[in-house]
């Protein structure tokens, strides 16, 4: 399976009757969990409980915006909701007279506002929500089509730093044994320094122990090359592989 980004963006539209369609869109961003949230006609709320309970089959983690928008093409279904425009412009022209204003309401303005135009409900078979249904799956392939297109730069980046991560682990082994080295100078003048004195023979070992313990770094840069290895192998593996990813990165930076 390959590695997804957790960001990605599809839409799809859907016609019923010649009057009625529609345009479902999903928008995915990283959260450590699932997080679902829906814009959908008022009266889908049956709609919105079969999406969400396919989301969660689907999608394991993300913040993920749904949302639907039902279009109308059939101009006889449309009604003015006369006394909630009235209400609109009655409500404008008290404002204005408030505040000393000499000004009219923008018809234009008024239909656009929630409920000033009622479009009719939506059909009572159910057309609508077994179209949304049956487009949920080409929307989630897209969706996925793009996290992956996402996820395959994505990939190609962390081996890209990975390679550099191994290629200053092995420069750094090249020098080991020459600091190495410094420090068995360094232990030879202080243990000298230690012979000349009265010094416990315990006290000259401990110096001895401190400062090889200190010298060598072999330890960690082979723990650095198996992070690196188990990082590649996660990449090979792909799927949802992020949190593990993660934390050796934290691992890596210890």
């Amino acid at each position: 399976m390959p590695i997804r980004s957790m960001t990605g963006f599809a839409q799809v539209k859907g016609q019923l009757n010649g009057q009625l369609g529609f345009t479902l869109s999903l928008k995915a961003v990283n959260h450590r969990f699932l997080d679902l949230h829906f814009r959908m006609p008022s009266e889908s709320d049956a709609l919105e409980m079969k999406l969400r309970r396919l989301l969660k089959e689907k999608l394991a983690r993300g913040h993920v915006d749904l949302v639907l928008n039902v279009e109308r093409s059939g101009a006889e279904n449309f009604s003015l909701n006369r006394s909630l425009v009235g209400g609109y412009i009655q409500a404008f022209r008290a404002a204005a007279a408030e505040f000393g204003l000499a000004a009219e309401p923008d018809l234009n303005v008024i239909l656009r506002m929630p409920g000033a135009v009622d479009a009719g409900v939506l059909p009572a078979d159910n057309e609508l929500e077994t179209s949304v249904l049956a487009t949920l799956q080409e929307l989630l392939d897209r969706l996925n089509q793009m996290r992956e297109e996402e996820g395959r730069g994505i990939e190609r980046e962390l081996r890209q730093r990975m390679g550099h991560v191994q290629k200053a682990s092995l420069g750094v082994d090249k020098h080991r044994h020459a600091i190495l080295q410094t420090y068995v100078e360094k232990l030879k003048g202080r243990m000298q320094e230690l012979i000349g004195t009265t010094v416990e023979p315990e006290r000259i070992l401990q110096e001895a122990a401190l400062l090889v313990d200190r010298s060598d770094i072999q330890e960690e840069l082979v723990r650095l090359d198996t992070h690196v290895k188990h990082f590649l192998g996660l990449l090979d593996e792909g799927g949802e592989v992020g949190k593990k990813l993660d934390f050796l990165l934290q691992e890596m930076n210890r």
